[in-house]
């Protein structure tokens, strides 16, 4: 049976607004890695890493939803330009609360196998989000 890619990134995005960890799982491989320059050290190298930084994204945002804008697939890949959008609420690294809303695109590409997604490149502006929730004036 011939899976959707596209299908599987938008059940991979639902997974994460509805915080549905199990659900996550069944989307992606066990040995799931994403490269990030902007998400820094450490980096997220198993579905596990993903749950626990989206657990941590969701103490800082409690209202963060994701929005797929596009998606482009060929072969085993799939491009995505996201929204992402949440009110600042818990402390992030250095930065306190500011109780102010980010909205930010980023861009991912994501390997699927056997219907799974198995490796994701995911990059954001991080200046220009501090700049949004009031922690960076440059």
């Amino acid at each position: 049976m011939q899976v959707d890619s596209k299908s599987v990134v938008r059940a991979f995005v639902e997974a994460i607004n509805a915080k549905d960890w199990a659900r996550l799982h069944a989307v992606l491989a066990p040995e799931f890695r994403r490269h990030s320059v902007a998400a820094g050290e450490p980096g997220v190298r198993s579905a596990e890493d993903l749950v626990a930084f989206l657990v941590a994204e969701y103490a800082t945002f409690p209202d963060a939803h994701e929005t797929l804008l596009d998606l482009v697939a060929e072969g085993d890949k799939v491009a995505a330009r996201h929204l992402f959008r949440g009110t600042q609420l818990g402390p992030m690294g250095q930065f306190p609360p500011s109780e102010k809303v980010l909205e930010a695109t980023y861009l991912a590409i994501y390997r699927l196998e056997n219907g799974r997604i198995v490796e994701a490149w995911a990059e954001w502006d991080n200046l220009a989000g501090l700049k949004q929730l009031g922690h960076s004036a440059v």
